[in-house]
């Protein structure tokens, strides 16, 4: 079968693989029908994470047709069904699990130990990002192998088209759990650090929530647009005014209730000095990730407010505000999203009209054409904000 694969930093290309099998009682074989190219998969095209390999099958979000089951699977799943796949892996027993913290399933991470080692304890398996979290192959393939498939593949029962629902998968919870992080009391303006997919979701989450104002930080006008048009957000480019002053002028000095940062272990700098400063760190490694939103998102929020940190982290960052975010009595909370805790919820407010998550869709290739739509994607060119790809 055809897949997208890694093949070095700055390099994936569509290669020849064998198909998947059954390997275990609660596995699923998916023939995929759509996938996505993530921002978090720059990150790895990037050479930011450690421990992928050459020829390892990218893409954690993914939805298909089941054209194989292994004899233990449950919660009536049949050949046949479309689903929509969780990034996370989760075996839905273990305590994690149990508790509705399905991307830290104690069971589904068959590399513990390596994570272990960068982080202290090991989060869920996940699919197609690296062996350090299980070496499962990824969804940019026409063939997917799905283990624990009654947890983590969602029916989809109704003629919604697959833009529609391919987001359950990943960056529609996501930016809902980031939203949800905030502890929104109605009324609360809430800021958004990254105009991406994610900070769209997390956006347009704050207001189902109940935020009487969003404001969406970023810096390519095109991604600050479509926040404004589809989301209904203000504004702000930070490459043309100071953030701290210009959220403290919209909030009458106090600063936001709550801040997203939706950008994550890439983010970027308006001052060419402080961006170098956390470049130059992070290629001798002295830190792996780039913390500036994260930075400006403590420094910016209201006294006793909550930082929700969605985007995505590695491992180690410089200069964390810790004097700010104790003195001020702030609260972070952060964690890659439970998303089969969301999936069913998220669904029914699709169904209802509340959201089309089909709007960040800026761009359809197929899937020969991956290592094209990965360049376009990482690179901001023709206005792309999310790829899709169609085996």
């Amino acid at each position: 079968m055809k897949a997208n694969c890694w093949m070095a930093p700055n390099r994936v290309a569509v290669e020849d693989v064998p198909e998947p099998r059954i390997l275990n009682p609660r596995d699923a074989v998916v023939r995929v029908t759509s996938s996505a190219i993530c921002g978090s998969d720059l990150h790895l095209l990037d050479g930011f994470i450690p421990t992928m390999k050459r020829g390892d099958v990218l893409g954690h979000e993914f939805m298909g047709e089941i054209v194989e089951l292994g004899q233990g699977v449950r919660d009536g799943l049949r050949v046949g069904d479309r689903v929509v796949v969780a990034f996370p892996i989760a075996c839905g027993d273990c305590i994690s699990c149990q508790r509705g913290l399905y991307s830290v399933c104690e069971n589904s991470n068959p590399n513990a130990p390596m994570a272990e080692l960068a982080m202290g304890h090991t989060p869920a398996g996940i699919f197609g990002y690296s062996h350090m979290m299980g070496g499962y192959a990824g969804g940019q393939a026409e063939y997917v192998r799905v283990p624990y498939a009654d947890v983590g593949a969602l029916k989809i029962e109704d003629d919604l088209a697959d833009e529609q629902v391919l987001f359950l998968s990943d960056v529609l919870p996501t930016g809902y759990m980031a939203a949800e992080l905030c502890d929104i009391k109605p009324g609360d303006t809430v800021a958004v650090w990254g105009a991406g997919p994610v900070g769209q979701f997390a956006a347009a989450s704050a207001y189902l929530l109940g935020a009487g104002s969003v404001i969406v930080i970023d810096r390519f006008p095109y991604r600050l647009r479509l926040a404004r048009d589809r989301v209904g957000a203000e504004t702000i480019n930070y490459e043309e005014t100071d953030v701290l002053d210009t959220l403290r002028e919209m909030t009458a000095g106090r600063g936001p209730d709550a801040c997203v940062d939706a950008v994550g272990m890439e983010s970027h700098h308006a001052s060419a000095a402080l961006h170098a400063y956390d470049r130059t760190k992070q290629a001798v490694k002295s830190e792996t990730d780039r913390p500036h939103a994260l930075r400006e998102a403590i420094l910016s929020c209201r006294n006793g407010g909550t930082v929700s940190a969605i985007g995505a982290y590695g491992g180690f960052i410089d200069k964390f505000p810790m004097g700010s975010f104790m003195n001020r009595s702030l609260t972070m909370r952060s964690g890659q999203a439970h998303v089969q805790r969301y999936m069913r919820p998220l669904l029914e407010r699709i169904r209802k009209g509340e959201i089309d998550p089909s709007f960040i869709i800026t761009h359809t290739l197929r899937l020969e054409d991956a290592p094209q739509g990965y360049d376009t994607f990482k690179n901001k060119q023709d206005d792309c904000l999310k790829v899709v790809l169609k085996p």
